[in-house]
């Protein structure tokens, strides 16, 4: 076989290196990048506006009905000047951060309970999957009655809302790990818990996430539902109370900067926390064509 002189190696080198770069990484600056990304979702809003703008001025529905873009941006801009918004989105987002992570505390032991003991499984996987099929704004009256209505009433309501979700996708996870890996890390020396840690729980992070965001949209869900119904001055009031004072106003406009005030934390908290996640978990694992 001819030997490949200093030249040719380091051509075959370059080539190699080319196969291995993503091809977003070559092609277009990176303001065409970060434009790729911005234009389409600010579009797509700017298209919803307009639309919305166009109903209202065809006035197929009466103003108590729906309201104009300009009313309830005038609504949102009323509690961005004031400094209310802080106060909102404070009270709402550190409940849902603290009911999020006691659930953490408890979904994580619990689905790889599930996952590793069949007793566990057959016994309690059922009523896992059922709790999470069942919406979390059932247990409200029962929370209030048990509890009063006060923080821990809420936190219970959070808790059974994102509890099973985190569960099932972390068992979901664990069972797309190949059986082969955790047989290599107890050939290695691996115990049963340097197994989980080390083994079981990184191979399963990428189902895990999915369980993980799903768990976090189950919880902001139950968090408004329960502020929505357990109303009180001692809660303090979050985004869930700020809606409900608009429907006792009859405010529509009200109503609607509510709901876009919940979506627009929603959004953030997928985009700030989840999605640069997500991305690092591709990217460790090669897989940069998939991280957006």
């Amino acid at each position: 076989m001819p030997q490949l002189d200093l030249h040719e190696e380091d051509a075959v080198e370059a080539g190699l290196d080319a196969l291995d770069t993503p091809v977003h990484a070559v092609e277009g600056s990176r303001l065409r990048r970060i434009a790729a990304r911005v234009l389409p979702p600010v579009g797509a809003v700017v298209v919803f506006v307009a639309i919305w703008q166009a109903l209202w001025a065809a006035a197929f529905w009466p103003e108590y009905k729906l309201p104009a873009p300009a009313a309830v941006w005038s609504q949102i801009w009323q509690l961005l000047s004031s400094g209310d918004i802080l106060g909102l989105f404070w009270v709402s987002v550190h409940r849902a951060v603290i009911g999020f992570a006691f659930s953490l505390l408890i979904a994580v032991p619990l689905g790889l309970a599930i996952a590793n003991l069949q007793v566990v499984r057959r016994g309690i996987g059922p009523l896992v999957s059922g709790l999470q099929s069942l919406p979390s704004v059932a247990w409200v009256p029962a929370a209030i009655l048990w509890f009063g209505i006060n923080d821990r009433a809420i936190y219970w309501v959070v808790l059974l809302g994102a509890v099973p979700s985190i569960a099932n996708g972390l068992v979901s996870g664990l069972d797309q790990v190949p059986p082969i890996l955790p047989r290599v890390g107890k050939a290695l020396g691996a115990g049963r818990w340097g197994g989980i840690r080390y083994i079981l729980l990184p191979a399963a992070l990428p189902g895990f996430l999915g369980g993980l965001k799903q768990g976090w949209a189950f919880s902001w869900r139950s968090l408004m539902a329960a502020e929505l119904i357990a109303t009180s001055p001692e809660l303090g009031e979050g985004l869930g109370q700020f809606l409900h004072n608009g429907m006792s106003l009859s405010d529509i406009s009200m109503v609607f900067a509510g709901i876009v005030l919940i979506f627009v934390v929603g959004v953030g908290i997928e985009l700030l926390v989840f999605r640069p996640l997500e991305n690092s978990v591709l990217r460790a694992r090669g897989l940069t064509a998939s991280a957006r």
